[in-house]
């Protein structure tokens, strides 16, 4: 049993639309097994729990694990790409590495890459876009196993459009699906999701084949891409002859409570109100959204529809794994949207992690830091007299602190993350306090 000192904010809240912060200095969690037993302060925590391990954590601020709903992991050694359009950054930056991942060495490499950036990032739970080679998603499934971090991916699967060496058959794509799914969805902290890379590269038969892997494989997941960009939903339209990019994905069954949609920048209203029908998610991706000139999302329009929000970072077109990053530009552009929604602090912690718990089906498990919930939790504590530390140390409550930490922080103030109150990184307590 270990009991933690901290200044903790999270958001227990079912929604972001009314989020209650919960914010406070001087809280101890008790954490046994893993799970948060107890959330007292101090005094009662020594009386309480006399003989278990204190561990300080009262420089800087403890939050829960971020949760990334939207990131690729062949892509993050092409992050930044900016000024590309999308279907030009596909083929220009984004397609030709994914094509390397064919090497199981190389994907082993970017495997590891990947994993230790979303745990630096303090990401503990994140929907994962694999590979288009079952070889590749046969190195990282080990390595997310072996990382601690709640991960959800599959093999991305397409059939036609892309270049040769990315395409698959249908028949195969539910072989190979079948087979890594089998192996990995429920292995520890591990699921598999479907994964079609989007409806212009998946053809009715192979969306047909991702049907097939969702009735072979109880509770497994559905994950794509869904009106990001102009041109690419005019395409969509066109050759699937439908009236909305989802009803693409909706006639072969695949939009469900278990379906998390990235971008929907451009949605019809029909297809909002489809999503909110269906309980299915969509993944807010705001700086891949302006990297490469998708558009500034209609948060409001979604939220006014009931449709399930949370954050993604979308590595590579995004500029970084870090939540708190992404989280900060949803803001911005809400504020430059004629119609945007307000996001105060409390609305954009809640994004970046209960509202993420939620979509992947985890609220009951990670999300905020309530007695009963795993201690999946990230200390930010940035370096000695860095401009987040003198922010952090004007600031007026905890509420400021959060506000402060949003504006601010990044991986390099992440000083440690925890899953299941496992370390999942290395501390930086020694050089912060030799600092």
């Amino acid at each position: 049993m270990t009991v933690y000192l901290a200044t903790v904010l999270d958001t227990p809240g079912e929604t972001m639309l009314e989020p209650r912060l919960r914010a406070a200095s001087g809280i101890a969690l008790v954490v046994e097994d893993g799970t948060v037993v107890a959330r007292t302060d101090r005094a009662d925590a020594r009386t309480r729990f006399p003989d278990h391990d204190v561990v300080d954590l009262t420089e800087g601020v403890l939050l829960p694990g971020l949760v990334d709903t939207h990131v690729h992991y062949p892509q993050v050694r092409v992050v930044g790409g900016v000024g590309l359009p999308l279907l030009d950054w596909l083929r220009e930056r984004a397609l030709p590495e994914e094509a390397r991942l064919a090497e199981p060495g190389y994907a082993a490499r970017v495997a590891t890459e990947f994993l230790t950036g979303l745990a630096g990032a303090g990401t503990t739970t994140a929907l994962v876009f694999g590979s288009h080679f079952a070889g590749a998603m046969d190195q990282f499934f080990p390595a997310a196993a072996a990382s601690g971090l709640r991960i959800t991916a599959g093999l991305v699967l397409s059939d036609v459009t892309l270049p040769e060496e990315l395409l698959t058959t249908p028949q195969r794509a539910v072989e190979e699906s079948v087979a890594l799914a089998t192996r990995w969805h429920g292995s520890g902290r591990l699921r598999y999701a479907v994964t079609p890379r989007f409806a212009l590269s998946a053809g009715e038969a192979m969306l047909d084949a991702c049907a097939a892997v969702v009735d072979a494989v109880d509770g497994v997941w559905v994950t794509s891409h869904l009106n990001e960009n102009r041109d690419e939903v005019a395409q969509v339209r066109e050759l699937f002859g439908v009236p909305g990019y989802l009803d693409a994905y909706d006639r072969h069954g695949l939009v469900t409570r278990r379906s998390v949609w990235a971008h929907d920048v451009h949605p019809t209203a029909a297809e909002l109100a489809r999503l909110a029908e269906t309980g299915t998610a969509v993944a807010h991706c705001p700086t891949s959204n302006a990297a490469l000139g998708s558009g500034i999302f209609p948060m409001r329009d979604h939220l006014a529809a009931g449709v399930s929000l949370a954050l993604g970072s979308d590595v590579g077109a995004g500029t970084g794994f870090c939540l708190l990053k992404e989280a900060l530009q949803a803001c911005l552009l809400q504020h430059l949207h004629p119609e945007g929604a307000e996001l105060g602090p409390a609305a954009l912690l809640h994004l970046a992690t209960r509202s993420g718990a939620q979509a992947l089906g985890l609220a009951d498990t990670v999300g905020d830091l309530s007695v009963g919930k795993a201690f999946d939790a990230v200390w930010v504590r940035p370096a000695r007299d860095s401009t987040l530390d003198v922010a952090l140390r004007h600031a007026a409550d905890p509420a400021d602190a959060l506000a402060r930490t949003i504006t601010l922080g990044g991986p390099a103030d992440v000083a440690r993350t925890w899953v299941a109150g496992e370390a999942v990184t290395a501390s930086r307590r020694t050089e912060l306090e030799n600092a």
